[in-house]
């Protein structure tokens, strides 16, 4: 059973978004369903070290793509991109030095973070690109 459902509500109307922010729910779904499977920590952590080095891309992708449409709260997801990449490092560190560290935590962490931003804060920009008019499909 997957820790996050996709469905429709995270579209943003952004092609590349859309499927840069699926990818990473498959990701993360693929660590759960392994950790709850009884998967060993290495395996699972396999799994979050992908997801962290494409949330790393994705993230510069996103920056740039906001950057060529002007986009007004490029700071702000700049931050919020910036704490999370140090908040996840942060913590798969502790988990790979600490075998009682409960992967449960990084879990629960990236599946609250990734949802809330798609849903709160991506979706803003998404709101905005339809707002101007500005062509959804980025290369």
């Amino acid at each position: 059973m997957p820790i996050v459902m996709w469905d429709k509500s995270f579209l943003l109307g952004v092609t590349q978004f859309d499927e840069h922010h699926q990818h990473l729910v498959g990701l993360l779904n693929q660590a759960y369903d392994d950790f709850t499977a009884g998967a060993t920590p290495e395996s699972v952590s396999s799994i979050l070290d992908e997801l962290v080095d494409y949330a790393s891309y994705h993230f510069s992708a996103e920056e740039l793509w906001m950057r060529e449409q002007s986009y007004p709260k490029l700071e702000e997801q700049c931050r919020e991109h910036e704490q999370f990449s140090k908040r996840i490092t942060q913590m798969l560190n502790d988990q790979r030095s600490d075998k009682k560290f409960l992967m449960l935590e990084v879990m629960t962490f990236l599946n609250d973070w990734l949802t809330h931003h798609i849903l709160k804060v991506d979706s803003e920009y998404g709101l905005y690109i339809a707002a101007k008019g500005m062509p959804i499909n980025l290369a």
